[in-house]
């Protein structure tokens, strides 16, 4: 996987001593609201895991999203295959800490990675998945013109009712 450069944000991959700055993010109960949980070490050990064998695998996974202007670490997104609903997709996801919300972080490193699936990674259906109360997120995946394909009950989030949102390009890759 590639670093990515956006105006305000590098996302890069993981590295094995990444733990501290992610775990932070992701142990956090506000930031981990709309996830089963916030995670123990353990799981944050292991997200940080399964990303580097998925760059390894796939030659994508999920990465660190750090803010350019001061090297901070504000959270983690990219592409995952993923079971959505029974079938295997490209889920394109992001976490931003919740210091760092309402400032336009998640849509901007959405795009960018949305933007590297399809033409770097010649990706040809990228999908996204929220609980429908999740605002947020749904506006953000509306207005990377993604379109909402169904809704679900996602047994891998506390049976929560999710959006399943999708954008595909012309051909296929």
């Amino acid at each position: 996987m590639d670093l990515i450069n956006t105006a305000r944000l590098w996302i890069r991959p993981y590295e094995k001593e990444e733990f501290a700055s992610i775990h932070r993010i992701l142990s956090d109960p506000v930031t981990m609201q709309f996830w089963p949980s916030p995670f123990t070490e353990e799981q944050t050990s292991g997200w940080i895991r399964r990303s580097l064998d998925s760059y390894a695998g796939w030659g994508f996974g999920r990465a660190v999203i750090e803010l350019k202007q001061t090297g901070e670490v504000i959270g983690d997104g990219g592409i995952m295959k993923a079971e959505l609903d029974g079938t295997t997709e490209n889920d394109l996801g992001y976490i931003i800490y919740s210091p760092y919300w309402h400032q336009g972080y998640g849509y901007e490193a959405a795009q960018a990675i949305l933007d590297y699936g399809f033409v770097h990674l010649g990706l040809h259906r990228i999908c996204s998945n929220m609980p429908i109360d999740h605002h947020a997120s749904r506006r953000v995946a509306e207005k990377l013109g993604m379109t909402l394909e169904k809704e679900y009950i996602n047994s891998r989030n506390r049976n929560l009712r999710t959006y399943l949102f999708a954008k595909e390009t012309a051909e296929r890759a």
